[in-house]
């Protein structure tokens, strides 16, 4: 008889169906879980996404905690989650090379897609999934539980040297600066956030 490795209940594989589809829902939500966590810990100073702890021995004392960032940020997730592609690759076809280092959205879908494989074959199947429940885990207790919902302001009104950029801008609640996560531009002060007000009463009349 084949139990389930996380709650011991009798299943057809090494996971039962309740858990493999907890498991398929938190690959699918990490990415974006793990984009939150970067915009929620540290303002953008320079690229998106960018985790910078500083360990000033003068100043201020920092109000965000920075042991967390040293292991709840994305690069760590995008490690962790490329780990098990790789084990899982290896297992499914032992002739193949390693699987290039990649983004943690792809590595992410590369594993829901072999799913199926995963909890019928791979003995570690519990262990991917506790691993991968502690990264939400670790992800939602600083985003919030759920995660905040980005509110969408418009489209993005500065000039390229394609011409307006017009990428989907939009923010977190709470989130003071606001800048265009395609082309960089930030929008600072009244003046930048009024025109980008009046192009999008222009486009909607």
């Amino acid at each position: 008889m084949t139990v389930c490795e996380l709650c011991g209940e009798e299943a057809s594989s090494y996971l039962c169906a309740r858990h493999r589809e907890q498991l398929a829902a938190r690959l699918a939500e990490l990415p974006t879980l793990y984009a939150e966590v970067a915009e929620c810990l540290v303002p953008r100073r320079s690229g998106w996404g960018e985790i910078v702890a500083t360990r000033a021995a003068a100043g201020p004392r920092s109000p965000i905690d920075e042991d967390v960032l040293d292991t709840v940020n994305w690069g760590r997730a995008a490690e962790v989650v490329h780990l098990w592609r790789v084990d899982v690759q290896r297992e499914r076809w032992p002739h193949h090379g390693p699987p290039p280092p990649a983004h943690l959205g792809d590595d992410a879908r590369w594993l829901a897609m072999e799913l199926q494989w995963i909890v019928d074959h791979y003995p570690a199947a519990g262990d991917l999934a506790r691993e991968v429940s502690d990264l939400e885990g670790a992800a939602r207790s600083i985003v919030g539980d759920p995660a905040p919902r980005r509110q969408r302001l418009g489209t993005c009104v500065a000039m390229t040297e394609e011409g307006v950029c017009g990428a989907v801008i939009s923010r977190l609640p709470g989130q003071t600066e606001l800048a265009c996560r395609w082309c960089g531009y930030v929008y600072e002060g009244g003046a930048a956030l009024l025109a980008l007000a009046h192009f999008q009463a222009s486009e909607a009349a």
